[in-house]
């Protein structure tokens, strides 16, 4: 007897397997989730096995059998992609599935305005976006659950690959009232001292932090938090200063507050953003398209909801 299945459960299948939870699977693959329990259930009807068991208020977890599966699955839709691939080579055409992800701290700046002229130029294209952070990212491309990601030069594994776009240097985040707010710039030494709201995300944290170690000073942490922008809230209601990289078109935290974005003097590394791609995967045509969209839009990490904060000049010495 011929088994009936479609490629689109053993995605719902692949997401269950990696999430362990039918609501976040859905929300991965943007379906509703009693379709993903349903597609769950017909693929244990069709091979008449259990692939996962069920566990209240614990999600699921998968069966031997069900890790078998899963990785055969993934075998599957892998060679399914490489297949639309081939197609999209032979026609020249740029179309199907495209998963990107994207670091939270400036995905709302910089993926819906990209996202939008990029599928204006390439309507075919199935454009699929996920808010991570650094070390969710990394997971992600590992398990083919996206085709690349936007994210910053922290730590690159050595079976990936940087695309870079731009260098973005680190500036002080600062309310009105602050004492510090009517410099042009300030170093590390100056900004020690007072309480500081530490953006806290993997890998983000320790470059904040190592900015202060290199400057031979240790900041004065008062609130952490992984969200930017309740970190410019914060900032914006005189709870502390922060530092970010990103500098959002709009001066204003969310509340309305408004917010002083300062220069930070001394050499300091920048965060570098650009594309992170697996070293030794095959790069389709629509994903080499997207990396080329990416180089011209976001050259020199210019975007329209990216502000540039430069240095003053320096005063000439007198005469």
């Amino acid at each position: 007897m011929a088994l009936r299945f479609t490629l689109r459960q053993l995605e719902y299948l692949v997401a269950v397997g990696d999430f362990g939870s039918v609501t976040e699977a859905a929300e991965r693959v943007n379906v509703s989730a009693p379709s993903v329990s349903a597609a769950i259930s017909q693929l244990e009807r069709e091979f008449r096995i259990t692939l996962f068991v069920r566990r209240h208020a614990h999600g699921l977890s998968l069966t031997q059998a069900g890790r078998s599966f899963v990785e055969q699955a993934r075998r599957i839709l892998t060679e399914a992609a490489q297949l639309n691939a081939l197609s999209n080579e032979v026609t020249g055409q740029v179309r199907g599935p495209l998963h990107v992800a994207c670091l939270m701290t400036f995905a709302q700046v910089v993926i819906p305005a990209l996202r939008r002229t990029f599928c204006e130029s390439y309507p075919e294209v199935e454009f699929a976006q996920n808010e991570l952070d650094h070390a969710g990212i990394i997971e992600g491309l590992r398990l083919a659950r996206f085709d690349l990601a936007l994210s910053y030069d922290l730590d690159i594994p050595s079976d990936m690959e940087f695309h870079e776009l731009g260098a973005l240097p680190p500036h002080a985040v600062l309310h009105e009232g602050h004492p510090l707010a009517g410099n042009d710039s300030v170093s590390m030494a100056d900004l020690a001292s007072h309480p500081m709201i530490l953006l806290d995300l993997p890998y983000s944290a320790s470059y904040f932090i190592s900015l202060f170690r290199d400057a031979g000073c240790s900041p004065n942490i008062v609130e952490r938090t992984r969200d930017i922008w309740v970190m410019r809230a914060l900032v914006a209601n005189r709870f502390g200063y922060s530092i970010a990289n990103i500098r959002p078109a709009i001066e204003l935290a969310l509340d309305g507050s408004r917010l002083i974005d300062i220069p930070i003097s001394g050499d300091l590394r920048p965060m570098r953003l650009g594309i992170i791609t697996m070293r030794e995967a095959a790069k389709s045509l629509t994903v080499r398209r997207f990396i080329e969209f990416c180089s011209e839009k976001l050259k020199d990490g210019v975007h329209p909801g990216i502000r540039r904060l430069s240095m003053p000049p320096e005063t000439p010495p007198e005469t």
